[in-house]
């Protein structure tokens, strides 16, 4: 491949302990290709293309505009040695929860609605990793993961040349396979949807869908859920988009605007449904008079940090009888996670740099905070217990233009991934402490794959 690499950039690259090709190769472009590739305002287009259906024609360019910073247009380059490394975690971590001994302590510890056993897996887990020299390290899992359907018809977008690098076969291929991927996406999620629907009712057909939100007009991925509509109605599924006070259950019948409803797409951020808005949703689960997905039991197996604390710990997994080799891998990729007790709050202050401090249940970086980043009085709160301290794991970084001006943003990488199966790696380009979609430039980003030959 005919690449114009920096000096810089290749010293870089060389010192890195990961040397796959692939890998060194997709460092270097980060770093020395900041140019905009992706043509934004194609995104109504991709949609029209990838999901035929009923929907009003300026719905999604309507919502997007309400959220400039969500998408760059850059991609993001990952070694594929690395991102195999990324889906053999996920399998890993899929052997760990299915062990008898995890998911006691793991449901030991959750709230009373999480035991009640479910036969829908969950839709759109995403696996969050940061990739450092020393290769990926897993931040956190989440279960009701944003961005999947939008970062499919990111993916599909075409893409221009950049004067920085020749585009060489490798790269060109690389390109090829993502757009592949992307046209086929739609497919595999209505699959994902209608699997859930067997699992939990057999054979019988699903007819209507409520994609469920908390006033989802003002949510931050609105735009999503407007793909995810006509994602349905491409399939022949009827599909609402409802805050859960339009859901009412009555006569083992739950309902919105008068339609009984089969399947809920959970998009709430109440995990266990104790809000007294959610009580009918809340009710109508407890009864399973509707299939949820995902549902609270998946975010206590997967999602609590807390389960961090178990996947990280060595002696634990031992224990436990998880396998060797599955062993060997978490400890190189989970990083060593800690339940912040209040007696331990000395030794936690004192090691404060060395840490990420996490609320059980959070999500989307909220209430988070970088150990050297603390004060005392926010430290007092963490310390106070609903904590786990997780070992500083850094990120990787993708240079990016703006107006004119070349930037250095952090770059994660997000794994959309149902029943242990990766369907789409996604990149989240940002400044911070965490994912924040406010950073000129950044936003969701697609992944470009190289193979190190």
């Amino acid at each position: 491949m005919n690449t114009n690499l920096s000096a810089e950039s290749a010293d870089s690259a060389n010192s890195a302990e990961s040397t796959d090709a692939g890998s060194v190769l997709a460092r270097a472009l980060n770093h020395d290709c900041p140019c905009p590739t992706l043509d934004l305002a194609q995104l109504p287009a991709a949609m029209a293309a990838l999901l035929p259906g009923a929907v009003a024609e300026d719905e999604l360019p309507r919502l997007l505009a309400q959220q400039p910073l969500l998408f760059s247009a850059l991609c993001a380059h990952v070694g594929e040695a690395d991102l195999e490394r990324m889906q053999a975690a996920v399998g890993a971590i899929e052997r760990v929860v299915a062990n008898p001994a995890f998911q006691a302590a793991a449901l030991a510890r959750a709230p009373e609605i999480a035991q009640l056993p479910q036969r829908a897996a969950g839709v759109f887990f995403g696996y969050d990793f940061h990739l450092g020299e020393d290769g990926p390290r897993l931040i956190e899992i989440n279960t009701n993961a944003g961005g999947g359907l939008l970062n499919a018809l990111l993916a599909a977008l075409p893409r221009t040349a950049c004067a920085h690098v020749a585009p060489g076969a490798a790269l060109e291929a690389a390109i090829t396979a993502v757009n592949a991927q992307a046209a086929g996406l739609p497919e595999r999620f209505i699959a994902m949807f209608r699997e859930e629907w067997r699992l939990a009712r057999g054979e019988r057909p699903l007819v209507r869908v409520a994609i469920v939100d908390d006033v989802p007009d003002e949510q931050f991925l609105a735009a999503e859920f407007a793909v995810c509509r006509r994602l349905f109605a491409s399939a022949g599924i009827d599909a609402l988009i409802a805050d859960p006070s339009e859901l009412h259950f009555a006569d083992g019948v739950l309902s919105c605007r008068g339609q009984r409803i089969d399947l809920v797409y959970n998009r709430l951020t109440d995990f266990d449904l104790s809000a007294p808005e959610h009580a009918a949703l809340r009710a109508a689960y407890l009864a399973d008079a509707v299939v949820l997905t995902p549902h609270p039991r998946a975010h206590a197996l997967y999602a609590d940090k807390r389960n961090l604390c178990l996947l990280s710990d060595g002696d634990w997994l031992a224990a436990a009888g998880v396998a060797p080799a599955d062993r060997e891998l978490l400890a190189a990729v989970v990083p060593r996670t800690l339940l912040v007790a209040p007696e331990d709050a000395e030794t936690f202050w004192n090691e404060r740099r060395r840490y990420f401090f996490k609320p059980f249940g959070g999500y989307a970086g909220r209430a988070t905070y970088r150990g050297d980043k603390l004060t005392k009085r926010v430290f007092a709160e963490i310390a106070g217990g609903g904590y786990v301290a997780q070992e500083l794991a850094s990120p990787s970084s993708r240079r990016v233009l703006v107006d004119g001006e070349v930037r250095e943003l952090k770059l994660d990488l997000r794994l959309y991934v149902y029943q242990g199966e990766v369907q789409l790696a996604a990149a989240r380009l940002y400044q911070g402490q965490t994912t924040n979609f406010r950073t000129p430039g950044g936003g969701f980003a697609p992944v470009i794959a190289l193979a190190g030959t």
